[in-house]
């Protein structure tokens, strides 16, 4: 791991590929996902794909858990062994879970600056912010400099998810305004957004088939972005990889973005999402 006087740590629900994560030396502070009487760290104790095959077949239903404030000052303190003078904390959306408070307890316990930065998103779009970051830092740039590059990434960020069912975003109660669905979906696919104001899940449009529902994915997504500027962009997916390869095939050959991604997402966000959901998130850079 590269000698960082700047130590950057997100959580779990970032979806960064393992390469990336190792390359910029970002640490992750796993959540948690709770079945039964198992308490399963995300991406240690239970891996994606993993959970995604036993998501479908296990009749109880998984619930979730964030890091404490103690997971946080451990991973703080491993920092400062490892030679940090100063930590940069990019984490999901407090409007969506209790991780970004964990870490702001945790930080004046330490006895070096912590900056704790709320995402207002979760998955990839936390995942750009990060590596916005780390990509900050290899450039020299101080902590301010690091925060200013996420913060950038997200003013443009787009994330939008297809469902292939809302049953599980319903039992998490993670459903937030998406509730105008409820009671009208046996039918259709819905579409969530994240607005990255709020920080919460927005209803989107609602198709009638799974074609249909990508191809709404497609379309809507790249309407939000700037298509004439450098893109960032990353294709997720709910344990449905052939979908996600021939979505970012698509991707690739109409748009050339400037990077391009695929990732599986972590089972603490698919507990909220279920299987098959795909995902399109990105940005542009000026």
């Amino acid at each position: 791991m590269p000698d960082h006087k700047i130590a950057l740590i997100t959580d779990s629900t970032c979806d960064l590929p393992k390469a990336l994560r190792e390359q910029y030396a970002i640490s992750v502070i796993p959540l948690s996902v709770i079945w039964g009487n198992e308490l399963l760290r995300d991406g240690i104790d239970i891996q994606p794909e993993a959970f995604y095959e036993r998501l479908v077949s296990d009749p109880v239903y998984p619930t979730t858990s964030q890091p404490t404030p103690q997971d946080f000052f451990a991973a703080y303190e491993k920092a400062k062994q490892q030679g940090a003078q100063e930590i940069v904390v990019v984490t999901i959306s407090s409007a969506m879970s209790g991780t970004y408070e964990s870490a702001k307890l945790a930080a004046p316990i330490i006895d070096m600056p912590v900056h704790v930065v709320d995402s207002k998103s979760n998955s990839m779009s936390l995942g750009w912010q990060v590596l916005a970051a780390a990509r900050a830092r290899e450039a020299g740039g101080d902590a301010a400099a690091m925060i200013a590059a996420a913060e950038a990434a997200r003013k443009t960020m787009t994330y939008i998810i297809t469902l292939d069912t809302l049953e599980y975003l319903h039992k998490g109660g993670r459903i937030g305004s998406a509730t105008a669905f409820i009671g009208t979906l046996l039918n259709f696919k819905p579409q969530i957004l994240v607005n990255h104001e709020t920080g919460m899940v927005e209803a989107g449009r609602r198709s009638r088939t799974r074609q249909k529902a990508l191809q709404a994915l497609y379309d809507d997504f790249f309407a939000r972005l700037d298509t004439h500027k450098p893109m960032r962009i990353a294709v997720l997916h709910n344990a449905a990889l052939p979908e996600a390869q021939a979505l970012a095939a698509r991707v690739q050959a109409e748009f050339a973005p400037r990077e391009l991604i695929i990732s599986i997402v972590s089972p603490v966000l698919g507990v909220h999402t279920g299987p098959r959901a795909v995902a399109l998130v990105g940005y542009t850079e000026e």
